[in-house]
């Protein structure tokens, strides 16, 4: 099973700012020295030793990641902005893929805001299946397309579109199983487990961890314990969380705690506040390691979400 991360930003896209790809020039030319410059292998050396909030970016698209099990068709998980980007991937991918199944975990409009601008909703060839416990899925997802807020309607799609309300899980198709659970969000949100058979993953947007989520009863036992990887809401910092209580979000050091609780291998952080930068949000990564290792515990792999990452599971 692989995976791959097309956004990870929390509630609106966020790309970088002219001043912030300026700072991140100056800094890096404020490092650099004459022997860094002396040959390639010099250069490529000293790029290789500049921090990764330097040296990259975790990405500002908005909530997206893709599964892929089978051949034969991608699994999506949220429409955000993201969505856009893997869109364009699949203009150039082959062998071509003309079967999607797009889960919702809610739709706030940081999750369904790149569904407009995903090139296989107008493709005749492609097959897109949506997925949600919500009853109104159609007529939600025809309602951000409706005038006046974008000017070619959902009936304008040349895709066949299927739309499934869930009502008991699992869903299963060509090697893949999904499985879903409700978590503490407002307006409502729901995880969703994706298995091959082999491997776990658990993605996890948009909640607010509460006591009920650690209680070691079957139903969250089933399906959290011992996932192989977690991509899990962590957007503050704790004293953040506490001040933003009931808005939904949890802090890396809960997200941490509840990793470690159920035994999970794999924590990538995900969808970072839209008010940090890129400094802030690798600071947050080492802290969230620095924590774990406080905990005096082993076992769990701690990393950051970031937009064209793939990992394989």
């Amino acid at each position: 099973m692989k995976v791959k991360f097309w956004g990870v930003r929390g509630s609106i896209p966020t790309p970088l700012t002219p001043n912030a790809v300026r700072s991140k020039i100056a800094t890096v030319l404020q490092r650099v020295k004459p022997d860094d410059l002396e040959s390639a292998e010099s250069r490529e050396r000293f790029l290789a030793q500049l921090p990764i909030w330097l040296f990259g970016t975790a990405g500002g698209n908005t909530s997206c990641i893709e599964v892929s099990i089978h051949p034969s068709y991608t699994i999506i998980l949220d429409g955000g902005s993201g969505l856009r980007e893997l869109g364009n991937n699949l203009r150039v991918r082959e062998p071509k893929v003309k079967r999607f199944h797009l889960f919702f975990s809610h739709f706030h409009w940081d999750h369904l805001q790149g569904i407009p601008f995903f090139p296989p909703l107008f493709d005749p060839e492609c097959r897109i299946d949506f997925y949600s416990p919500a009853k109104d899925l159609k007529s939600i997802l025809e309602g951000q397309m409706n005038p006046p807020y974008f000017p070619v309607p959902l009936a304008y799609a040349r895709s066949k579109l299927v739309f499934h309300q869930l009502e008991s899980p699992p869903v299963s198709f060509d090697g893949g199983t999904v499985y879903w659970k409700q978590m503490n969000h407002p307006g409502g949100c729901y995880s969703y487990l994706v298995s091959d058979g082999k491997s776990r993953v658990i993605y996890a947007t948009d909640s607010e961890l509460t006591q009920k989520d650690f209680e070691k009863n079957k139903e969250n036992t089933e399906f959290f314990a011992k996932a192989d990887a977690l991509i899990l809401d962590s957007q503050y910092t704790l004293g953040e969380a506490v001040e933003k209580y009931n808005w939904g979000h949890s802090s890396f050091s809960l997200a941490v705690d509840f990793a470690a609780e159920w035994n999970i291998k794999r924590l990538y952080l995900f969808h970072h506040e839209p008010l940090y930068e890129d400094k802030k949000i690798y600071n947050n990564l080492q802290s969230a390691r620095w924590y774990y290792r406080h905990l005096g515990k082993s076992g769990l792999e701690i990393f950051l979400a970031e937009e064209g990452q793939e990992i394989e599971i």
